[in-house]
């Protein structure tokens, strides 16, 4: 097993265990995240409207 596939099997197992143990926390970290993204999209969309108008 290389080093780039045992890095991403203990990171999958870290976050598996976060979630398992921390099940709240870890919604909430999501929730976070995507309104992160979603922040991000709107004011993308913002400023291609404004570019195009």
């Amino acid at each position: 097993m290389n080093a780039k596939k045992a890095m991403i099997l203990i990171g999958v197992a870290l976050v598996l265990f976060y979630v398992i143990t921390q099940p709240t926390q870890a919604a909430e970290a999501v929730q976070g995240i995507l309104g992160w993204l979603q922040d991000g999209a709107e004011a993308i969309i913002t400023f291609m409207r404004n570019l195009f108008a």
